[in-house]
């Protein structure tokens, strides 16, 4: 999609504007998928807004602690808003996959060809998350937790899933959520001695205990096998653990999460109404969440993001369905386009915009205050200062994306 065509579907939602109730079997993009990968990418961007320098200046306001909650990841059980960043993202790979493979087939791409293009991406999309992890390093810094190599180390599996039938799919995600949560599982506790701070573990940390502890943080059986993998590659140092927990592994229930989204795309490109798609998406959605929530409190299987437990793969999946079928409501079924510009700017450009993202925010912050003074951000008072930072980096970030779009240069892997 062009921008003169995405502007020219930014229409208000009268009767003539609004979208036909099926989608045409042509059909290569849905903007709401668009506007819903621009929300996120902004979300990631805007750091929460520096919520957390608001709520240390108020340690007493329940406000400020209340947002700080949401743009911070969890500790390690629960979910927060700032949790369903990287699912999300995860969930629209699969979602945008059958639109894609519909593309490529519409201009007479071979099976080879999108193959081969396929592996290109899923390495580089590795390399790019390296690269980014390394940036400030004395040396490459080689991690695999960072959301686009967890994408990279994935994407393959699932183009060779989306030429196999709903049941397949489906099986091979179940198979791999019942198949991690026994490895878990089956992997033994630590001793009753174990010394938990070598592992990055503080003395006051609320660990999960009874059989849940097999999902506890750095004792479990994907931080072993971290610490024999990592080290196969040069490093400043020996690798042991890592501080917030994550762990490479984390592909293997996450690729679930992107079949989930696969089968969600397929069902979006079908002939129903598009009244249907909303309440099935929604159907579903409550479903997960109801399911993931008892797993997690039964203590069956922990909801963790940081590691990806199965039950956090099905809670969230619930949320990106939700997610999903409201942007899709208001924009494709309900025709109402033209508030979601800003982010369809973004959302066309994700890639630029996360690159630049993290490389590009310290500088434009210390730009701003090179060319307007130390007190720039204090605009609105030094109280709202944090907030002011980040906004106005935010806005540099979407003109730049915007500028791409203006003239059509779409950052593609």
């Amino acid at each position: 999609m062009n921008p003169e065509e995405a502007q020219a579907t930014l229409a208000s939602p009268t009767q003539e504007s609004r979208p036909a109730r099926t989608v045409p079997e042509k059909a290569t993009r849905l903007i709401s998928l668009d506007a819903y990968r621009g929300f996120v990418m902004l979300l990631m961007a805007s750091e929460g807004f520096n919520m957390w320098r608001m709520a240390e200046q108020n340690p007493n306001s329940s406000f400020w602690q209340f947002l700080k909650y949401q743009t911070e990841h969890v500790d390690w059980r629960g979910c927060a808003l700032w949790d369903l960043i990287q699912p999300s993202f995860m969930f629209m790979v699969g979602v945008a996959m059958p639109f894609s493979l519909a593309s490529r087939r519409a201009k007479g791409q071979s099976f080879n060809t999108m193959l081969g293009h396929t592996l290109w991406r899923s390495i580089a999309l590795v390399f790019i998350g390296i690269f980014l992890r390394s940036v400030g390093r004395h040396q490459t810094y080689f991690t695999f937790e960072d959301v686009l190599t967890q994408i990279g180390l994935g994407y393959t599996f699932l183009f060779l899933l989306a030429w196999t039938k709903l049941r397949v799919q489906f099986t091979a995600a179940m198979l791999i959520l019942v198949g991690y949560w026994a490895a878990f599982a089956l992997y033994p506790l630590p001793v009753n001695d174990f010394d938990y701070q070598k592992v990055g573990i503080p003395a006051n940390w609320h660990h999960l205990t009874g059989f849940a502890a097999h999902w506890d943080k750095n004792t479990n059986l994907a931080a072993a096998v971290d610490q024999w993998f990592l080290n196969l590659f040069p490093r400043e140092h020996p690798f042991v653990f890592n501080g917030g927990g994550y762990l490479t592994l984390s592909f293997v229930p996450s690729l679930a999460t992107m079949i989930f989204g696969l089968l969600a795309g397929q069902f979006m490109r079908e002939q129903s109404t598009q009244s249907s798609k909303v309440r099935l998406l929604v159907g579903a959605g409550i479903a997960c969440l109801a399911l993931g929530a008892v797993l997690d409190m039964t203590g069956i299987c922990p909801s963790v993001k940081r590691i990806w437990t199965p039950s956090w793969v099905i809670f969230s999946t619930g949320w990106t369905c939700i997610l999903l079928a409201t942007f899709y409501g208001i924009i494709d079924w309900q025709g109402y386009k033209r508030w979601a510009f800003p982010l369809i700017v973004v959302g066309m450009n994700s890639i630029a915009m996360y690159v630049m993202a993290h490389l590009w925010d310290k500088f434009i912050k210390t730009t701003f205050k090179v060319h307007f003074g130390e007190g720039v951000f204090n605009i609105l008072g030094t109280a709202c200062a944090p907030i002011t930072e980040m906004a106005l980096t935010l806005l540099v970030l979407w003109l730049m994306c915007f500028w791409m779009y203006r003239r059509k240069t779409f950052l593609k892997i």
